[in-house]
């Protein structure tokens, strides 16, 4: 069954995760159906914005834990890592469309993202360190620029859940809507974005995002004290007690 769903509807390339079973958890086969889409759209001029969302009362879980232990070194080969530095050099507008849980990578990904909608069964969490790791996706640098630092050292080394009007009011999403028009409002403000001028979007995306070359770095310096810390005797011990359950 293919878990990453996507159409075109002019000019927005609407992804979709579709693994109801497991809470649209990302395994690798997922990161590498997403990254494929993802390059694909970027390179076809018809396409000028991107729309992402889950399935009616989930965005993503986050990852496929059994799956990521058993998918081997963090690598520039890794399909995780290989969407993330995807997502972060997408030169192309992307709004995404949240209900339900948006958890680790469901929410550090909207990070990336230019708009966020969610609606009122919205969750977002960010629990990292529960699970013995450290932040991914650039998080550490991007969520401190967009909420402070106080308030992003709260999110992260707390890692608790928060709903969709705390998340708007910390600007994580631009606004909270009606779950019944959630998605049509989101392909909306796509469709908008993507019916602009789309070398002034892109250009405009690009003067936004001025600091990529430093949110890169810090996101692999993230890889690596992940990997690190994906080996440690206190993540087994938390993996072990998270599978357990």
């Amino acid at each position: 069954m293919n878990h990453i769903q996507v159409r075109d509807d002019q000019g927005v390339r609407i992804i979709s995760f579709n693994r109801p079973e497991k809470r649209n958890a990302f395994n690798l086969e997922m990161y590498q159906q997403f990254t494929e889409y993802l390059i694909q759209g970027e390179a076809d001029n018809d396409i000028r914005a991107f729309m992402f969302h889950g399935t009616e009362n989930c965005f993503t879980s986050g990852n496929d834990i059994v799956d990521f232990l058993q998918s081997g070194a963090l690598d520039d080969n890794h399909p995780t890592v290989k969407f993330l530095f995807c997502l972060l050099d997408l030169k192309k507008p992307v709004v995404a469309a949240v209900t339900g849980a948006a958890v680790g990578i469901g929410t550090t990904l909207l990070l990336h993202c230019d708009l966020v909608y969610a609606d009122n069964n919205a969750k977002f969490q960010m629990p990292f360190v529960h699970l013995a790791l450290v932040p991914e996706a650039a998080s550490s640098i991007l969520l401190p620029l967009i909420v402070g630092q106080q308030k992003a050292a709260e999110l992260i080394l707390l890692g608790e859940a928060f709903d969709a009007q705390t998340a708007a009011d910390l600007n994580i999403i631009n606004r909270v809507v009606a779950q019944d028009e959630l998605i049509s409002f989101s392909l909306a403000q796509a469709k908008k974005l993507a019916a602009l001028p789309p070398l002034s979007m892109q250009a405009s995306k690009r003067l936004l995002r001025h600091n990529q070359a430093e949110v890169k770095a810090q996101m692999k310096l993230e890889l690596v004290e992940f990997a690190e810390r994906l080996q440690s005797d206190e993540a087994k011990q938390r993996f072990q007690a998270f599978l357990k359950k």
